[in-house]
């Protein structure tokens, strides 16, 4: 096979999201619209991707460069598309990145649900040395452009406002994917011209190019629209939403997954589960999740970037959040419900984090317990250790973070400050109330708080009369 080259058309304004943001960075399950058509374009292997830009250009160019991996294996370049003067025109700002012995891809920045291995069809079909059309049948094909043939053979792809009554009754329709030899490309994008509707250079007209010159056109039809649907509207961004997420529901639960309701559900990256996973209602999953054997989750969490072992059991209303940093959970581990976990939250078996407590940047050895309304953050906690109701950890001193050191089976009374750095030995109390500010021996009882005091037939103050 060739080499492979693909052209991704993203210079559009798209007008009807009635949005700044320029309508390829606009979001379908956690990431742009382009970056799914990146992502696809990659599985290919290709030797290099053309991006061509337009509304937005600086924008869209700069958010690109960020979802390309320091290791990915193909070139990465921007041609600009100014003013923008139809498909034709946008693909001819690509010539000069495309070498005359490959095959190029074309795909659209907007289309993000294409799979690779279609678009791998779409090239076996075109052999290298064809035309080779992505294409499928619709109920109503309004707006696209009709495939035009005599017997099986392509002849043209005819614009829908450019389309005769007869022409509008087909409902095979052109895509927008399209596989066309380089060199061939080239001499068909300098012939084009804008004697049309809508005074555009349309790609669409190579195809009565290739049929005058003798090149096959040759049509890979699929039966699933949603690996072509575009988004043009929030409405069609929101309908495509649903559908995408229908299918990763779908695909859980053929693997055992059990979801209490598969249509609230949203999956924004990767969602591993093993066996006898339950989820229940509204969970969102972000960036990479890993779900151990038999790991339950209750009704409205969000879980990004996290790892829970097995028979973890995620309460209502928790919030893990790992980012770069990352969250494990331990085997057996109940969390929350209320509970937050922040990037570095490391827990051991057996932990226990309940109602309104949040760690973050912090180990908790077996069988740790924070249960209610309590902080830990840079803190280093031993198995079996308690820490109390309201009790905190005190670890930034207005410039600088420091590190809370608790040993094994100590136990923090309610109310507590530890103020950072401080190492609590092994084995010891802490009174509630108490606010330390020094380490504190093994297996001691540490106060600090001051002595009671209770004055008798005190009076409080009272209003002055007016």
């Amino acid at each position: 096979m060739a080499e492979v080259d693909v052209v991704i058309m993203a210079a559009g304004k798209g007008t009807r999201m009635k949005s700044k943001l320029p309508k390829v960075l606009h979001s379908l399950a956690g990431r742009a619209l382009l970056a799914h058509v990146v992502d696809t374009a990659s599985a290919l292997q290709p030797r290099n991707v053309v991006v061509i830009t337009g509304h937005g250009a600086t924008e869209v160019e700069a958010a690109l460069a960020g979802y390309i991996s320091a290791s990915a294996l193909f070139s990465l370049n921007f041609a600009r598309q100014e003013p923008q003067l139809g498909t034709g025109h946008a693909v001819q700002q690509a010539l000069p990145y495309l070498a005359d012995d490959g095959v190029v891809i074309v795909l659209s920045g907007d289309v993000p649900l294409t799979r690779a291995d279609t678009l791998r069809q779409l090239l076996a079909v075109g052999g290298g040395d064809k035309l080779a059309l992505l294409t499928l049948e619709l109920p109503d094909p309004s707006g696209y452009g009709r495939i035009v043939r005599e017997g099986d053979a392509v002849q043209a792809i005819v614009e829908h406002k450019d389309a005769s009554e007869a022409q509008r009754a087909i409902r095979e329709i052109y895509s927008g994917i399209m596989a066309v030899p380089a060199a061939r490309l080239r001499t068909w994008l300098g012939r084009l011209d804008n004697r049309n509707a809508q005074s555009e250079y349309y790609l669409t007209d190579i195809v009565k190019m290739a049929v005058a010159d003798g090149v096959p056109v040759v049509a890979h039809k699929i039966t699933d629209e949603l690996q072509v649907a575009g988004v043009n509207s929030p409405v069609q961004l929101a309908e495509l939403e649903r559908a995408y997420q229908r299918q990763q529901a779908l695909a859980l639960m053929e693997q055992g997954v059990r979801l209490a309701d598969p249509a609230r559900l949203d999956v924004r990256g990767s969602l591993e589960c093993a066996q006898d996973v339950s989820i229940d209602v509204n969970c969102v999953f972000e960036g990479t999740v890993v779900l151990g054997e038999g790991v339950r989750i209750g009704a409205n969490c969000v879980i990004a970037n996290a790892r829970l072992a097995a028979g973890v059991v995620v309460h209502p209303f928790t919030h893990i959040d790992g980012e770069k940093a990352g969250v494990t959970v331990g085997a057996g581990s109940l969390i929350g419900p209320f509970a937050r976990l922040r990037p570095g939250a490391q827990l051991g078996d057996e932990v226990h984090i309940g109602n309104f407590v949040e760690v973050k940047n912090s180990t908790m050895g077996d069988g740790a317990k924070a249960n209610h309304l309590a902080y830990l953050g840079d803190a280093t906690v031993g198995a079996r250790v308690n820490f109390g109701a309201g009790s905190i950890t005190a670890n930034y001193d207005g410039a600088n973070k420091h590190r809370t050191v608790i040993g094994d089976d100590v136990h923090v009374g309610s109310n507590c400050v530890l103020v950072a750095p401080i190492t609590l030995g092994a084995g010891g109390t802490v009174g509630g109330g108490s606010t330390l500010t020094k380490d504190t021996p093994a297996g001691a009882l540490s106060v600090a708080r001051g002595r009671q005091v209770a004055i008798a037939n005190w009076s409080r103050p009272k209003k002055a009369k007016p």
